[in-house]
């Protein structure tokens, strides 16, 4: 029996170490294909935009681990899914497959706001890591000549957190700075309002935000469509313009382009539709986790504000997905449950510790917290995670996430 593990990020990673577990090895070869050679702890990514972290800080060769627990690691990019021959394509050969799994995370659909770049136009954005790269050599810039930023999102966008965290940090360095006087933030976001996240928001959140924005002088505009992005200005779909001379926009997300194009894999947006135990609606050897996944929005909205994945709950999705493939081999009782979300939300000066059980409401618990602590545990939790993955473990103590 073959397993093909498509994407090393969290759901490929956190699936093969499962499945290694769940599967006896002399009868079951689980294989690993990524592009890329490192797995990268993607939620540190503002950090090395504001220049505290490096990539090398927050990554890790994949090779060694995986070897380590028997698991084959193939370095390629895919060029074709063929779900009916149960085939994968790459730039070194075809992999037949018994199941797959499919990790391949997203495609930054920077073309919608036209200026979003950064590498086709002058916005910046947080989405991969060289784009963080290219935003740390930028803000470096920015900060020895600064003027006014827009920071937010576009219409559409799912990963919302990012940009909260990217302002709340800017606005901390150009205060240590004594330089908050030139270079005022706007805010803009299609969230109809601040902390909704796109799952509609939880507990107090939407007071917390616009209490510290309001502290902190920055001005927010919420149900707001960027439509344009320009080398000193952000123009919005209801005709105002704002001026800006740094602009970090998230931009809304899409499938990848071998997922889109593999026949009946996914849905026009390029995303895998799967039912409860992550399984494919159509190929019943086929899961998804992560980004990949095919998930409506909580509700609509004015300005489209599409439902987040983050990291954990992508581990929880490969948790889920890697118990039903045994299942499936093995013999035994599938396994499902609402996703449920807990984060750390960097804030400069403090952290925010956001929790929602299930993630979509109505909900069991909602909880926000800030201060001090949050940070340190933030900056803790990013260390740990790195060194439990490298070691080849993912099962953490409860408190972690």
């Amino acid at each position: 029996m073959h397993i093909i593990i498509i994407g090393g990020s969290f759901g490929g990673l956190n699936t093969a170490y499962d499945l290694r577990r769940l599967l006896p090895h002399h009868s079951h070869e689980i294989t690993l294909i990524s592009k890329e050679p490192r797995f990268i702890f993607i939620p540190s990514l503002p950090w090395v935009a504001m220049g505290s972290k490096t990539l090398d800080d927050i990554s890790f060769d994949l090779a060694h681990p995986l070897k380590s627990k028997g698991i084959n690691f193939v370095e390629a990019a895919v060029t074709g899914i063929d779900p009916a021959a149960s085939h994968v394509h790459t730039g070194t050969g075809i992999y037949d497959y018994d199941y797959l799994v499919v990790a391949t995370g997203h495609r930054s659909a920077n073309e919608a706001v036209p200026g979003l770049g950064p590498f086709d136009g002058p916005g910046h954005s947080l989405m991969s890591p060289p784009e963080a790269e290219e935003a740390r050599t930028t803000w470096a810039a920015f900060l020895q000549d600064p003027g006014p930023m827009v920071v937010g999102c576009a219409p559409g966008a799912s990963c919302v957190g990012p940009a909260y965290e990217f302002m709340f940090e800017a606005h901390h360095a150009l205060k240590k700075r004594a330089l908050a006087h030139r270079a005022p933030i706007t805010f803009i976001t299609p969230e109809p309002f601040l902390g909704h996240f796109g799952v509609g928001g939880f507990g107090k959140a939407r007071q917390f935000f616009e209490g510290e924005l309001e502290q902190r002088d920055v001005r927010y505009h919420t149900s707001t469509a960027i439509s344009k992005i320009t080398a000193d200005r952000v123009e919005t779909a209801d005709g105002k313009s704002f001026e800006s001379r740094y602009s970090m926009i998230i931009p809304a997300l899409g499938g990848v382009k071998v997922v889109a194009e593999a026949p009946g894999l996914a849905n026009p947006k390029g995303f895998i539709p799967v039912d409860a135990n992550y399984r494919h609606n159509d190929f019943p050897n086929i899961y998804a986790v992560g980004v990949a996944v095919a998930m409506p929005p909580v509700e609509e909205t004015p300005v489209p504000v599409n439902f987040p994945k983050t990291g954990h709950m992508t581990e929880q999705m490969a948790r889920i997905a890697a118990k039903n493939i045994a299942a499936d081999i093995l013999g035994g009782e599938k396994t499902s449950h609402d996703l449920m979300v807990e984060c750390i939300m960097d804030m400069g000066d403090k952290g925010a510790h956001l929790v929602a059980d299930p993630v979509r409401p109505p909900r069991n618990r909602s909880s926000m917290s800030s201060g001090k602590r949050w940070l340190w545990a933030k900056r803790f939790f990013a260390g740990y995670y790195l060194w439990k993955l490298r070691r080849g473990a993912n099962r953490s103590p409860k408190w972690v996430w």
